[in-house]
């Protein structure tokens, strides 16, 4: 399989063989550490007998003579014959890798690897992720993992496209789409894949795209237990898309849900996501909206934070709307930030709505019908939200989603995440 001429060619013509490290891969790998938590993440192109690495993050680059070894010397031929991802949870004990050299000198306690495949269906090359403890992998981290080794092999693919002069325009709207539903597959992957709502209480989301926006966006949402009775809603909107966008907000999540358990104040989680983002250099700021609660006998009670976002939105029962929230600042940019718990309690029929700014600063299509028609705006939001009275989360869900692209003819100018939770109202 190693040897196969078909294989080799591809993976001439993919022009990565021995090359320097470049940021496009840098960044997924980085993506990856961020996403599973393992110390080191790489990709590496294959050859008969040695093995070149690409993106080695947590490596200085040395050349392209050191930054290269013994096809045996690590695991990533395995993906290559398998043809498929290969996957380690304890290296010291699994039978195909049992005694293998490459576990002392990379530190291998679990391993994960997907193929980089071109076009044509051959392997060139692995992205893997190393850690240096056994571990049971989760599947949403296989899962993003694979999305990521897929990107990987979407940018090789072009430029094996370009490499052999195929420029064509079928084939550049090909790759395009594949970007789009990798970007997609991906953002998909960063939000919670099923919304599981507290005993008692009516939950539902909605993640709104930008119309015609192909790119990775930052708005991000989760709803989960953090301790005995407590449960944690999250709502984010990091700065930016992308791949640099994708890693603050895997960060993100990951972070607030770590820490949630250990301390209940929404203010103090959220100072230690400032404290995460400024440690790992997160190359862009967020902003976010906390509430941690529980029920009661009267309903609900908790307390929720701001942290440069917009207040939160409690739809009474009788459908006044109450904006709830201290203003507080963004995250990621200073090392002290000032951010507020507040209280807050629901009653039966009283909904709660979280949401990004793309909620409540919708713009018109300047290409559309009516150009300069005003912002849908803050009042704008409270206005739908008090329309829906009487609707349970996903029915007010649903109903805000369909407002805002109404009124703007299903043109959307950013995209808009919103995370509803009701109080089933007495029967």
């Amino acid at each position: 399989m190693l040897s196969d001429p078909d294989r080799l060619a591809a993976l001439a013509a993919s022009g990565q063989f021995g090359s320097a490290p470049e940021q496009v891969f840098d960044d997924l790998t980085r993506l990856a550490v961020s996403v599973t938590g393992c110390a080191i993440s790489a990709i590496t192109f294959v050859g008969t007998e040695r093995t070149y690495w690409k993106s080695v993050p947590h490596l200085a680059y040395t050349g392209r003579e050191t930054w290269q070894n013994g096809v045996g010397e690590s695991f990533c031929y395995f993906p290559i014959g398998m043809h498929g991802p290969v996957i380690v949870d304890d290296a010291a004990n699994d039978p195909r890798v049992k005694g293998h050299q490459a576990i002392e000198p990379w530190g291998v306690g679990a391993w994960a690897g997907f193929p980089i495949m071109t076009a044509d269906g051959h392997a060139v090359g692995t992205m893997c992720v190393i850690d240096t403890n056994p571990r049971q992998w989760r599947t949403d981290e296989l899962e993003t993992l694979a999305i990521l080794a897929r990107a990987v092999s979407n940018e090789v693919n072009l430029r094996i496209a370009l490499a052999n002069a195929r420029t064509a325009l079928d084939t550049a709207q090909e790759a395009l789409a594949r970007t789009g539903e990798l970007s997609r597959s991906l953002q998909e992957s960063l939000l919670p894949p099923v919304l599981l709502p507290p005993p008692g209480l009516d939950a539902a989301a909605r993640y709104l795209t930008a119309t015609g926006d192909a790119s990775v966006g930052g708005d991000f949402y989760d709803l989960f237990q953090a301790r005995g009775p407590w449960w944690s809603a999250v709502l984010g909107d990091v700065c930016g898309k992308g791949t640099e966008a994708a890693k603050v907000t895997a960060l993100a999540r990951y972070t607030l849900r770590a820490d949630a358990g250990e301390h209940l104040s929404p203010a103090s989680v959220l100072r230690r996501l400032n404290t995460a983002m400024l440690a790992q250099r997160a190359p862009r700021f967020l902003t976010a909206v906390q509430a941690t609660f529980r029920a009661t006998a009267a309903g609900l009670a908790g307390r929720l934070c701001l942290a440069g976002h917009p207040p939160a939105l409690i739809r009474r029962a009788d459908g006044r709307v109450q904006p709830v929230g201290v203003p507080g600042v963004l995250l990621g940019v200073a090392e002290t930030v000032r951010v507020t718990d507040v209280r807050f309690r629901m009653a039966p029929g009283d909904l709660m709505l979280l949401y990004t700014d793309g909620a409540c600063e919708a713009r018109a299509d300047r290409r559309g019908p009516e150009p300069g028609k005003a912002m849908f705006d803050e009042e704008a939001l409270a206005r739908a939200l008090a329309a829906s009275h009487g609707l349970d989360a996903a029915g007010t869900v649903e109903h805000l989603a369909a407002t805002l692209s109404a009124y703007h003819h299903g043109w959307h100018s950013d995209d808009a995440a919103l995370l509803a939770l009701r109080v089933p109202p007495h029967p």
